[in-house]
């Protein structure tokens, strides 16, 4: 178990197996967020979720459809079998869950928010890139702008989730943000364990 990608190919590249199962994680995940968001423009009862309004869930959707679009044209793709069973258990893990003691529709909306901060704080994939990767390497220039793009996105969903209204039920929403970081970390740590990588961890709620 090594604490960055590696070792490199011949070309000074993060080895294909270890790009392919990193970003197929990644836009699952990324995937899962856009849809959340998706599904708060179409609904009016989500009006206000993740701390924004319309053009701000626009705004994030968008960015979030160009990180995908970016990973999967930056990946040097390779055939794994593997990924059928691990796509499944992802997608699984992303599904809604309830959150207690919060009506329905805000309960659907802190879920989202903390599954939103989750996946924004809970992963550093740039740190993970050794030095000796050229810094015009397609995939090293994608995972430094996903961390870019996180640490401002992450910022929507915390003042959502920290807003005055939400303060009755400040236990519930730990509980639900604690939850979701904790599910990102375990399956984020199973991921990189599987081609040798140790996990460089995540910022903590």
């Amino acid at each position: 178990m090594t604490a960055m990608f590696g070792p490199l190919d011949a070309s000074g590249r993060v080895p294909a197996l270890q790009q392919t199962r990193v970003s197929s994680f990644l836009i699952s995940a990324h995937g899962a967020h856009a849809r959340l968001l998706a599904a708060g423009l179409a609904s009016p009862l989500f009006t206000g979720a993740f701390g924004a309004g319309e053009v701000e869930l626009h705004q994030q959707l968008s960015r979030e459809l160009e990180l995908i679009s970016l990973l999967a044209l930056a990946t040097k793709w390779q055939p794994d079998s593997a990924l059928v069973g691990w796509l499944w258990r992802w997608e699984m893990a992303w599904l809604p869950q309830q959150v207690q003691g919060l009506p329905n529709v805000d309960g659907g909306a802190v879920d989202a928010a903390a599954f939103g901060y989750a996946l924004h704080t809970g992963m550093r994939p740039a740190a993970l890139l050794p030095p000796a990767v050229p810094a015009t390497d397609p995939f090293a220039a994608a995972l430094r702008r996903l961390e870019a793009e996180s640490s401002r996105t992450m910022q929507v969903q915390l003042r959502y989730l920290k807003s005055p209204d939400l303060a009755p039920a400040r236990e519930a929403i730990s509980a639900a943000v604690d939850r979701r970081h904790a599910q990102m970390r375990e399956l984020w740590t199973e991921v990189l364990a599987s081609v040798g990588v140790a996990s460089s961890g995540g910022s903590s709620t």
